[in-house]
């Protein structure tokens, strides 16, 4: 699935990110500042913000949870299997949330590369021959139930929702 390219700026859509998610923790992976950040700082002076440079997250760092882990001008920098192991690791352990935004082309990645960590293509940013994606994860959002999980599929439908083993 490709997404369309979005009337607004790479930062706007950082922004309506971070607003809507109000992370008490944020874990920066690349770009140290940008001014959707900057924004955010000064709106929510109490967000702890923890930032690394693209590469394996350091001992302090990986030994912490994030509410929010977003990589700006981060797998640009990096191979693709150190790339993986990153997104994967903090999809895994650090955070519950991931948004990064990456020029594709910069990076050698696909879509798919993306889609293989369970994060989904959100909106697409071109400046003259530059195209950005943003891809985002949510762990609330990365499974939905199932329709056939109810009392009405369930062997003994008195007991649904009440054993768990």
């Amino acid at each position: 699935m490709t997404a369309g390219i979005s009337a607004p700026t790479p930062q706007q859509a950082l922004a309506a990110l971070l607003d809507l998610h109000r992370p008490k923790r944020l874990l920066l992976l690349g770009a140290s500042r940008f001014p959707a950040l900057e924004a955010f700082k000064q709106a929510h002076p109490d967000t702890f913000i923890a930032a690394a440079e693209p590469g394996p997250l350091p001992a302090h760092l990986a030994a912490q949870r994030f509410d929010l882990a977003l990589a700006v001008d981060c797998l640009e920098h990096l191979s693709k299997p150190q790339g993986l192991t990153l997104l994967g690791g903090i999809r895994n352990l650090n955070a519950s949330r991931i948004a990064v935004l990456a020029d594709l082309d910069a990076c050698g990645w696909k879509d798919t590369d993306f889609f293989s960590l369970a994060l989904q293509a959100g909106e697409r940013f071109q400046r003259d021959e530059q195209v950005l994606t943003l891809f985002t994860y949510d762990l609330l959002d990365y499974k939905q139930v199932p329709d056939w999980l109810n009392a009405r599929f369930w062997a003994n439908p008195e007991n649904f929702g009440k054993y768990w083993w």
